[in-house]
């Protein structure tokens, strides 16, 4: 059997066992641990289970992982989504579509301290909907805001899938973080910009609530404070090369676990489990990492990965055609695979045929982020709509799905804009040091 044809078969086996839902990590190291076996020997196969696992664990430059999962959960936990939510709906509550539009800025504003599409969902999901149920607002549209302005935790930096992309890549994570800024950016605002629209046309769906006084604005106004203030010294440290991600990490982490203590905001209990709850999700995703490496490994010494990509190098195709080919099957897998296991799964693989055809790096890290985010709001997996489901059960799932369809429409016309305008992403990587 050729190394090429057992490189296949494992993609193959791996697929199968995902969609039997084993958990990603454990497939992807035995998958490799077992190809590797096969084609060096057994001995050479525990030896590169042992040596990936050790490294993944004992990583100095993955602590970043744990830290801004910590920094989310201390976030949740001390109530600062809820004093985000808060301030955007004094400030905007009684315009058209205010509170789905003040949700929107909540969940850009907390994805900036949290990294987590999934957690961000969950929490404003818990957040904004009685509020949106009480002025009556549309469930189609109250729930889809929420699934897809969640979908901004991986974009907005601090995002798990940019540090995963850039560890599996060897790419910056400083410079991924900046790439997702203005990209980030411009979603919130198409969201807003459709939510606007949908309420303009049909102003049942959201009726507008109560007006506030100035006086209220600008005291609403301070709940951004400490967002801003963290995100900004995290990111500007970064930026401006003060500091690296992981210390960067740490800063936030202390930042915003001084912010709850000041607040008064951080129970002992809330304590214990965003603890927990950072210990469970940093354990999930090193596990995956690591798994995710063995798998490479295998794929390396398959040789499949650089043989795809020179066939697809050579096609007699414009190189354009071929990201748009490979888009096609982020879409298309997104629909069925969670997020962060689609991209480990294909990065080794597709990540070799963009360099070969001259694409930055960086830039196509925030696309595939970009197709990741259509993934977690579209059928039949859609992990964001079950979030929310999990959250308000009384909303029929086909109203969640309903409502987040004009959302998917925001998705795709900010890949377009990504695509066929690149410097939107690498405008401010280009600035760093």
């Amino acid at each position: 059997m050729s190394l090429m044809t057992i490189g296949v078969l494992g993609i193959v086996v791996l697929i199968a066992l995902l969609f039997s839902n084993m958990p990603v990590g454990f497939v992807m190291g035995f998958i490799g641990f077992l190809g590797f076996w096969y084609v060096r020997g057994l001995e050479a196969g525990l030896s590169l289970l042992i040596r990936d696992f050790f490294e993944v664990f004992s990583s100095y430059g993955l602590t970043v992982i744990p830290l801004f999962v910590f920094m989310g959960q201390i976030a949740f936990y001390s109530g600062i989504s809820r004093r985000l939510y808060d301030a955007a709906y004094i400030l905007i509550g009684n315009r058209p579509g205010g509170l789905a539009i003040a949700t929107i800025g909540a969940c850009a504003g907390f994805s900036a301290i949290c990294g987590s599409t999934n957690a961000t969902a969950a929490t404003m999901a818990t957040v904004t909907i009685p509020e949106m149920r009480r002025y009556h607002y549309d469930l189609g549209l109250a729930s889809g805001t929420v699934a897809a302005a969640g979908s901004l935790g991986i974009l907005i930096p601090p995002s798990v899938i940019f540090i995963v992309y850039g560890i599996l890549t060897e790419q910056s994570i400083g410079k991924l973080f900046a790439a997702g800024i203005l990209p980030g950016i411009l979603l919130a605002s198409l969201f807003v910009l459709t939510v606007y629209i949908r309420v303009r046309r049909h102003p049942h769906l959201a009726p507008c609530g109560p007006s506030s006084s100035s006086v209220e604005k600008w005291q609403a106004f301070t709940g951004f404070i400490e967002t801003f203030f963290i995100f900004g010294l995290v990111m500007g440290g970064i930026f401006f090369g003060l500091f690296t991600p992981t210390e960067a990490a740490g800063i936030g982490a202390f930042l915003t676990l001084l912010v709850a203590l000041i607040r008064r905001n951080l129970t002992w209990q809330g304590f214990v489990r965003s603890l927990a709850d950072t210990t469970r999700i940093s354990c999930m995703v090193m596990v995956i990492v690591a798994g995710a490496i063995v798998f490479g490994h295998f794929m390396a010494v398959t040789r499949l990965p650089y043989d795809l990509a020179n066939w697809v190098a050579g096609l007699p195709l414009p190189a354009f055609v071929i990201v748009c080919l490979i888009i096609l099957v982020y879409i298309m897998g997104g629909c069925f695979m969670d997020s962060l296991a689609m991209i480990i799964l294909t990065v080794p693989i597709f990540y070799p045929i963009i360099t070969k055809l001259g694409f930055d790096p960086i830039w196509f890290g925030v696309v595939i982020v970009l197709i990741t985010e259509m993934g977690v709001i579209t059928p039949p997996v859609g992990v964001n709509v079950y979030v929310v489901y999990g959250v308000a059960k009384d909303i029929p799932l086909e109203t969640i799905f309903r409502g987040v369809m004009p959302m998917l429409l925001a998705l795709i016309v900010c890949n377009l804009l990504i695509l066929f305008f690149p410097q939107i992403a690498l405008f401010l990587p280009g600035l760093m040091r």
